[in-house]
């Protein structure tokens, strides 16, 4: 055998030991996952589904009680990333600006002397209204039949700083962003989500349509989905804007979506597990490179948490149907210490 030949050999060898390695390793990792998962279970959901997605690929799965991935529930707040999606492809369109003033669409916002909300407020949380009491959110729910009561109702409440000057997280924003859309298209919320969004995201069972039609459509905090159809939406996001070969939003809107508008220190009012985190467009900044965030997570009330790391390349979501709490974040957190260790960084 000639050197050249033992050399081709001995290079192959190394090789595949390597490879051998980096599977027996990974192989430990998912274990570890599979682990924290079933011993934390009681602190993520009894009943929920863990997804991770990486390229194209689910590459973990675990469903947990009576949940599987085909499980349909409400997510609450993991409707916001949605809506701010939909917004971003009007924009996209040249139909609306980021920077419109909502009084443009909206002119009762102009009789009450709110001129200054943009669209971009709604979306980031600097609208100023003040928002409702828990048991006013409940109350208004039963009491607003449309998106356009319940949004006229906001135009006429109290003012409790001027837009832009504070975050204060609510359902206000991107309800009022969401009838603007209504507005503009002459169509139903509802109507819009599932002709732009769901059905090219093949996301069959997702929906803001209430069961109850005698409530109003709630953009912010109502839809309903299954881990299969909202990985699809992870999984565009994650591929800049495509889906399947398909393009659902431009690079620059994924961008858009990503790009840091709110720091701790200007937050008046945040929920207890997201504290510490920079807010962008419809979601919080779990990790960042300068004003651009690198992974993104939208979780909601009900315990459902989405996340889309760029820089380690793959989503993770968990859908379960159990109150959202400080203890959570930490173990969501947890949870990406032992993926980003299967997948490192690929950033700078």
């Amino acid at each position: 055998m000639s050197c050249i030949s033992r050399l081709n050999c001995l290079k192959c060898s190394v090789l595949v030991c390597f490879l051998l390695f980096f599977q027996v390793s990974r192989s430990q990792s998912w274990a570890a996952l599979d682990q924290l998962v079933t011993e934390r279970q009681g602190k993520l959901g009894k009943n929920a589904v863990v997804l991770v997605l990486k390229g194209d690929s689910i590459v973990y799965k675990k469903e947990l009680g009576d949940f599987n991935s085909k499980t349909v529930a409400p997510i609450a707040s993991c409707g916001k990333w949605l809506t701010a999606a939909l917004v971003m492809q009007f924009v996209e369109e040249g139909k609306i600006s980021l920077d419109d003033k909502v009084a443009k669409y909206l002119p009762v916002f102009e009789k009450y002397n709110k001129n200054y909300i943009t669209i971009r407020h709604c979306l980031s949380h600097y609208t100023g209204i003040k928002n409702e009491t828990v048991v006013g959110k409940v109350i208004g729910a039963r009491r607003y039949k449309t998106l356009e009561e319940e949004v006229d109702a906001f135009a006429a409440r109290e003012i409790r700083v001027n837009a832009g000057e504070d975050f204060s997280y609510g359902g206000i924003g991107l309800n009022i962003a969401a009838r603007v859309l209504e507005v503009v298209s002459k169509k139903k919320f509802e109507q819009l989500a599932k002709q732009k969004l769901f059905t090219p995201l093949g996301m069959r069972k997702t929906s803001f349509a209430e069961s109850d039609m005698m409530r109003a459509t709630n953009p912010s905090e109502g839809a309903v989905s299954n881990a299969d159809d909202y990985m699809h939406f992870l999984q565009m996001l994650l591929n800049k804007g495509v889906y399947q070969g398909k393009r659902i939003l431009s690079e620059a809107s994924v961008k858009q979506l990503r790009t840091i508008h709110s720091k701790p220190q200007d937050m008046k009012f945040v929920p207890k597990g997201a504290e510490g985190f920079d807010y962008a467009l419809g979601a919080w900044v779990v990790e960042k490179n300068g004003t651009l965030g690198t992974a993104l997570a939208c979780p909601g009330l009900f315990g459902s948490w989405p996340m889309v790391d760029w820089c380690h390349g793959y989503a993770y979501l968990v859908i379960t149907k159990s109150l959202l709490g400080e203890e959570k974040a930490e173990l969501h957190l947890d949870i990406k210490k032992i993926i980003d260790g299967i997948y490192p960084s690929t950033c700078k």
